[in-house]
């Protein structure tokens, strides 16, 4: 494709997010509803940071929402290890992303909203900050940001990269824009063989695999021991517990449909089920079909250090709560691996693993297809088709103590086999980091 063609579509590309500013401002305000964050600083989404930035170099990781915020932490702290004055900067597009992000922060460091994908302001960002080295984490591919950041003459990193076979295809579509945009990189850090061949495919140079930081996060050793305590406690009362975990829109349906449906032993409890939804805005939603379906419901948010009576004799769980995803695995005896029965890629079944819950997932994990496929051959996972047989599939595992205590233990070892990603990554990064950056 010839230059005057990549220019007129990431020409169209600008306008077409000129023209869905509104739109995106809106947004921001109705999701500011349940998330308040969300219509904090909303200039900076525009490339407006109010006083000047220091002109020193930063390290800059971009790290969107929670899961890439949970990834980057191991790697931070590799990064601090080898050179513990550097100046971090971390920007974020979502939330639970930014509210995560607070904890990795030091005295000297900055936290900021990236800004929208205009050229306008993501020149301001590039200005007022004067990175010295530039991280995305995972898919973050943002043609006009790193147009501005080669132009300023600032080093990219696609770090922990994946590309699934699904969004590679989608992408060709839009290969006028995305292929310079990816070809601006100084390096790609990719998690599988596989995702460096398909980033190569789109234009990415050097590629090197370097593994899943996913594998370097260790589960909160406090959250880990009290959600065991509770289980422990549920045990007691004759109730395994049934997680589904990190639920997407239309999921929690499925699985209530087939709650119904299947054939309970008469004078035999019930498993407590319990339902984390991924987004928070669906708390209620999700609330509000449990107790449409009959069920008595408790929410992790009305008790605090141990569930009360009435949250031990309820039929269903929501954790509505953030941050705790260890306590429920810790809680949970088998895990349905939520965004993998609707067509949305899967979740991160890597937590699970190193928490040893076994998992059941869906058909759908092309967003951790490596992930996956290698817990299933260790038998720390189990896939099934659909819902039905998912929900099937745990209740056996329920009943069946050392077939879920071998998956557990199966999670363990996967989980401590591939780690290692977060100090391959910061040896590279550190040999791109300028002097600049160090404080």
């Amino acid at each position: 494709m010839s230059s005057w063609q990549r220019r007129l579509s990431r020409g169209a590309y600008s306008g077409l997010l000129r023209l869905a500013q509104p739109a995106y401002v809106l947004r921001l305000w109705l999701r500011g509803r349940e998330e308040p964050l969300y219509r904090h600083a909303i200039g900076e989404r525009f490339g407006r940071y109010g006083a000047q930035a220091s002109t020193q170099g930063w390290l800059w990781i971009h790290a969107v929402s929670l899961g890439e915020t949970r990834a980057a932490a191991p790697l931070i702290a590799a990064l601090r290890a080898g050179h513990p004055g550097l100046r971090l900067l971390l920007t974020h597009g979502t939330a639970t992303g930014r509210e995560a992000g607070r904890a990795l922060l030091r005295e000297g460091d900055a936290q900021a909203w990236l800004p929208y994908d205009s050229p306008g302001a993501v020149r301001r960002f590039l200005h007022h900050f004067r990175p010295a080295l530039g991280v995305m984490m995972e898919t973050e591919v943002w043609p006009n940001l790193l147009r501005a950041a080669r132009l300023a003459r600032v080093p990219m990193v696609l770090a922990n990269a994946r590309l699934s076979e699904k969004s590679r295809r989608q992408g060709e579509r839009l290969d006028a824009i995305l292929r310079p945009a990816v070809q601006s990189f100084a390096l790609v850090l990719a998690q599988t063989e596989a995702d460096a061949q398909r980033l190569r495919e789109r234009g990415a140079a050097p590629v090197e695999v370097a593994g899943n930081l996913k594998f370097d996060v260790s589960p909160d050793a406090a959250l880990l021991a009290r959600g065991r305590e509770w289980r422990q406690l549920l045990g007691r009362l004759g109730r395994p517990v049934l997680l589904a975990a990190v639920t997407r829109e239309g999921e929690e349906a499925q699985l209530l449909e087939a709650w119904q449906a299947h054939a309970w032993p008469q004078g035999r409890r019930r498993p407590l089920l319990l339902l984390v939804p991924r987004h928070p805005q669906r708390f209620a939603e999700v609330a509000e079909l449990l107790v449409a379906q009959g069920l008595t419901l408790a929410r992790r948010s009305g008790f605090a250090d141990a569930p009360d009576a009435e949250a031990l004799a309820a039929d269903a769980w929501l954790g509505d709560s953030m941050g705790e995803m260890v306590l429920y695995y810790g809680l949970a005896d088998v895990a349905l691996l939520g965004g993998s029965f609707a067509q949305l890629g899967g979740q991160n079944l890597i937590e699970a693993a190193a928490c040893s819950c076994p998992v059941v997932m869906g058909p759908h994990t092309f967003n951790f297809a490596s992930a996956a496929a290698l817990s299933q051959q260790a038998g720390a996972a189990f896939r099934v088709d659909d819902m039905a047989a998912g929900l099937a599939k745990a209740l056996r595992l329920l009943a069946e103590p050392a077939s879920r205590a071998a998956a557990g233990q199966a999670g363990l070892a996967f989980a401590a086999q591939h780690r290692g990603a977060a100090e391959r990554m910061a040896q590279r990064l550190l040999a791109l980091l300028p002097q600049s950056a160090i404080r």
